[in-house]
């Protein structure tokens, strides 16, 4: 039903210091600045930064992970080293966990594809639920499925065209913490019919330019954008 995450907003109080941090520490470039917020085409999703004073705001404490090239990541280690980054090991694969200006939590896995050393994408994204299982309803509703359960932590982790984490408020590694009031945009070939799937389980909907807007139970827009 979903084909990707087309964006993803967080919400930075200085436009400036925030653009700092993702230009200079990052590397991304900007790809379209407008009143407010600027976009970085990251991989298939635009990563858009954004002042408070619109509706819907930008997520507030996100934690969300970029992909970057196995080779890669010892230049990152060392390009990050002054943050007090953690990195921690999942088998075979290794992340490192940064804060942004702005308390987001940045995670760079090595789980990309070789060559080059950017972000490739984005390919994980927390947003904190007050219930688990209705959020879980809602997000299997879309296609997502679920691969990993922690039941004493309560949190679930689901699959789809990237991977979705529902945790419900608490920190996690790193001190994360999941999102609240984001701002997510899906690409679909039926925006429509992707809302309806989850008709009965959203605060409200409305047409938007580029598709149809819904706000989920815990105040997430989820926005479902023809592509």
């Amino acid at each position: 039903m979903l084909d990707g995450l087309s964006h993803l907003a967080l919400e930075v109080r200085y436009l400036d210091r925030a653009r700092a941090f993702y230009e200079e520490r990052l590397g991304l470039r900007p790809e379209a600045v407008a009143d407010g917020e600027v976009a970085y085409a990251v991989g298939e999703t635009d990563l858009i930064l954004r002042r408070p004073s619109t509706v819907p705001r930008g997520a507030l404490h996100l934690h969300y992970a970029l992909s970057t090239p196995p080779d890669a990541f010892p230049t990152w280690e060392e390009r990050l080293a002054d943050l007090d980054p953690d990195v921690v090991e999942f088998g075979e694969y290794r992340s490192i966990y940064v804060d942004d200006p702005d308390g987001h939590c940045v995670e760079l896995g090595n789980n990309g594809e070789a060559g080059g050393a950017d972000p490739g994408g984005v390919f994980e994204v927390v947003l904190e639920v007050e219930s688990l299982s209705t959020a879980e309803e809602t997000y299997r509703a879309l296609g997502f499925e679920p691969v990993d359960r922690g039941e004493r932590r309560r949190r679930v982790r689901l699959r789809g065209p990237f991977d979705l984490e529902l945790w419900e408020p608490q920190l996690g590694l790193a001190d994360a913490r999941g999102g609240v009031h984001v701002d997510l945009g899906f690409a679909t070939a039926n925006p429509g019919a992707a809302a309806d799937a989850i008709a009965g389980r959203c605060q409200s909907r409305q047409d938007h330019e580029t598709g149809v807007r819904v706000r989920d139970a815990d105040g997430h827009y989820l926005t479902f954008e023809a592509g």
